[in-house]
C-alpha cells in the first residue's frame, strides 16, 4: 500500500481480519493440529481465508503463524521448521493482500510459563521468538503483533524480540478475563498494568484480544483503563462470544451484525484498530466495515487520535 502503516494508524480507524485457526478448522484442520504446517502444505486454503478477509474490508492481514515459535512446535516434532512456516505465511498473506491491506505476523504465546513458576528459562524463550521474528520480518511484514499475552515478562520478551529483528511496528495485545472487582489476565495484570509493562517494552500500539466471558461494553472498559496510562494507539479483537460444544465442535454464537453493533463503543473508547478473535469470520468482518462507514468512523477516526509523531 502506498500510505505508510505508521502514518495510517494515527489518522483513522483501520479494520484487522478475524479469525485464523478457527477458518482453517472449517476447512478440516483438526482441533489440536499444527496450523502452521498448512502454510507449505495447503497454501491455497491459508491464502483463500487471507483473501476473504481482504474481500470483507481488512486491511491489516494476521499471517498464519500464531504458534510459529520453536517451542509452541515442538511437541509437533516441528521445531526445525521455524524460518520455512513463517516465510511461508508472509508469502501466503502478502498474496491475498496485495496493494489493499498490510500485513501483520502473528507471534503468540509460547505455550508453557517462565521460569520461576514454570521451568523454561527467559533466555530459552527469547531465542525462541527471537528466531521467529526474524523469520517475520525477513519475509517482509509491515508490522508484528504479539498476541493473545497473559504474563507481561512473556510479552516482554517477544516485544523485545520483535524490536531486535527490526519489525517496522510492534503491537502488543493480551487475552483478559472477569475478575472480581474487574479485570485480569491469568497471571493477574491488570489493564493498566498490561498496558505500563507494553509501553515500557516499546510497543507502538496496545490492545486486547480472546478473553473469556468479555462483551464489547467489557472490551471498551479495558480500553478505557489503558488508556488511562497516555496517548498511545490501542487495538480491540474480541472473541465472537464464549465457545460452546456443539457434539464434536467448538462453535461461537454471537453473530455479524450483533457484534458489529458494539464497534462504536470500541471507537469511542480509543481503538484504533479493530478486528476480531476467535470464531470471527470474514462475514463479521464484512458487518464490521458496513457498521464503520455508516458510522463514518474509518473516515475520520478516533474521537482522540493519536499523534503518529510518537509513534
Amino acid at each position: 500500500m502506498s500510505t505508510s502503516l505508521r502514518q495510517s494508524l494515527g489518522a483513522r480507524v483501520l479494520l484487522a481480519d478475524g479469525a485464523i485457526g478457527t477458518e482453517l478448522q472449517h476447512l478440516g484442520l483438526e482441533p489440536g493440529a499444527c496450523a502452521e504446517l498448512w502454510n507449505v502444505e495447503r497454501p491455497k486454503d491459508v491464502c483463500g481465508v487471507h483473501r476473504a478477509y481482504v474481500a470483507a474490508g481488512a486491511r491489516l492481514i494476521t499471517t498464519n503463524t500464531f504458534q510459529g515459535n520453536r517451542l509452541a512446535l515442538e511437541p509437533h516434532g516441528l521445531e526445525s521448521r521455524v524460518r520455512e512456516f513463517n516465510l511461508a505465511a508472509v508469502v501466503r498473506a502478502r498474496e491475498a493482500a496485495g496493494a489493499a491491506a498490510w500485513v501483520m505476523g502473528s507471534v503468540g504465546p509460547f505455550g508453557g510459563f517462565l521460569e520461576p513458576l514454570g521451568d523454561t528459562p527467559a533466555a530459552e524463550v527469547f531465542s525462541a521468538f527471537a528466531e521467529q521474528c526474524s523469520a517475520l520480518v525477513e519475509g517482509g511484514v509491515d508490522a508484528i503483533i504479539v498476541e493473545t499475552m497473559t504474563a507481561t515478562e512473556e510479552m516482554e520478551l517477544a516485544v523485545r524480540a520483535a524490536r531486535e529483528a527490526g519489525a517496522p511496528l510492534v503491537f502488543a495485545c493480551f487475552a483478559f478475563d472477569q475478575v472480581k472487582g474487574g479485570y485480569a489476565t491469568m497471571m493477574g495484570a491488570s489493564p493498566r498494568a498490561a498496558a505500563e509493562a507494553a509501553r515500557r517494552a516499546g510497543a507502538d500500539a496496545i490492545g486486547c484480544n480472546c478473553g473469556s466471558h468479555l462483551t464489547l461494553a467489557a472490551m471498551a472498559e479495558i480500553l478505557g483503563q489503558m488508556r488511562s496510562c497516555g496517548d498511545f494507539p490501542r487495538i480491540a479483537q474480541p472473541n465472537a462470544g464464549q465457545p460452546e460444544w456443539d457434539g464434536s465442535e467448538i462453535v461461537y454464537q454471537q453473530g455479524a451484525e450483533e457484534m458489529a453493533g458494539g464497534m462504536p463503543l470500541l471507537i469511542a473508547a480509543g481503538a484504533n484498530i479493530v478486528g476480531g478473535c476467535c470464531g470471527t469470520t470474514p462475514e463479521h468482518i464484512r458487518a464490521f466495515a458496513r457498521k464503520l462507514q455508516a458510522e463514518s468512523l474509518a473516515a475520520k477516526g478516533p474521537p482522540n487520535p493519536v499523534n503518529a509523531s510518537r509513534l
